[in-house]
């Protein structure tokens, strides 16, 4: 328990029981204001103890609600996901094939032996992704498919769901010579190709690698300038993953200025296949505008709006809650002082490892050193 007025902490209640925080605050009459998140013991807890205080729902915990019921209702539609995701790829491929021969030149590099080793492998692992996907095209189970490829089925299964076989690749994480990359190219296009003179002229600078990082730089863009200017051959096909869950949910839900122009065209073919998402997805969108309060909206009103979408057991959860709600749209207090003593606790706890009651740990918490 807070006082939102000045962050302190003014108690520790053994449980969550609607019973419990209904007793501590009838021996604490005169509270105003009570900010909670939804849980509904907590309201009932509230009404009986203090039924004249003004509850306000924290509108953190209101957008995670829509977040997770957004999200609840893209997983439904995971199929129509895939069908989106295939026509981004055959847009892709389009645009591939269509694109001048300047537009497809390598990285002028020729792969080292990792790199084909890695692209064998890759290439080993899509094949028998496309063989999968064919015997489930003709009716296989995935059982059956799982047998045939001599494959556990949860991997059938998810690589069935990504649309493609799993890429492995890690991003590349910035490395020790990236503070000193415009020096080191300054001094390549002068023409020097000593990686000796350059390792030294670089210590002068203070960089602390060794001789052997700045020779693998130099040994790489002798390559990239021995290949420069030819074509890659056979170049592999675009990779577009299916976006699933919360990832899913948040395409959905951000605006288009974030999007790329893939992500644009997957949702644009996924709301036009999916009225009834779409429907949702408005709604959803509206509803989220309001706690962030970009949007002077009636409450009522926009909830009455989703009767007829796919999130009206959702937006009736939500009348049942009206009044805090409402409040929270009116009122500037919020659960985030809590938050952070939340945070406190659990390293409270840690730090006694689970062996001492709930009166020390009360203890501890109301009279922090």
């Amino acid at each position: 328990m807070v006082d939102l007025e000045t962050n302190h902490v003014v108690d520790l209640l053994p449980d969550r029981e609607a019973g419990t925080v209904a007793a501590w605050l009838r021996d604490r009459p005169g509270i105003e204001v009570v900010a909670r998140d939804r849980a509904g013991a907590y309201a009932d807890g509230i009404r009986q103890g203090a039924p004249a205080a003004v509850q306000v729902a924290d509108r953190w915990h209101l957008l995670r609600n829509l977040g997770e019921a957004v999200q609840n209702l893209t997983d439904k539609h995971s199929a129509a996901a895939g069908r989106a995701a295939q026509h981004v790829r055959a847009n892709l491929r389009a645009s591939a094939a269509s694109a001048p021969p300047a537009a497809m030149t390598a990285a002028t590099s020729k792969p080292t032996a990792a790199e084909l080793i890695s692209m064998a492998s890759r290439a080993r692992r899509q094949s028998r992704y496309e063989e999968a996907a064919r015997l489930r095209s003709a009716g296989a189970s995935i059982k059956r498919v799982a047998a045939e490829l001599g494959a556990e089925r949860k991997t059938v299964r998810r690589w069935l769901r990504l649309g493609h076989a799993p890429l492995w690749k890690q991003p590349p994480s910035g490395g020790i010579l990236d503070p000193f990359a415009d020096v080191l190219t300054c001094r390549w296009n002068e023409g020097c190709r000593n990686a000796a003179q350059l390792w030294r002229e670089l210590v002068s600078l203070g960089f602390r690698g060794r001789p052997s990082t700045v020779r693998h730089w130099v040994s790489k863009h002798r390559r990239d300038d021995a290949g420069e200017g030819k074509i890659a051959a056979d170049p592999l096909p675009p990779i577009w993953p299916v976006p699933r869950g919360y990832r899913l949910a948040r395409l959905l839900m951000s605006g288009t200025s974030r999007l790329t122009a893939e992500d644009e065209l997957f949702r644009t073919k996924l709301l036009e296949d999916e009225p009834a998402l779409a429907a949702a997805v408005a709604w959803a969108q509206q509803f989220n505008a309001l706690p962030r309060r970009k949007i002077n909206g009636d409450l009522g009103t926009i909830l009455a709006a989703a009767a007829d979408t796919m999130l009206a057991r959702f937006a009736a959860g939500l009348r049942r809650d009206f009044a805090a709600i409402s409040a929270s749209l009116e009122l500037p207090w919020t659960t985030s002082p809590v938050e952070g003593q939340i945070s406190r606790l659990k390293m409270l706890k840690r730090t006694m490892y689970g062996r001492a009651g709930f009166e020390l740990l009360r203890a501890r918490v109301l009279n922090a050193a």
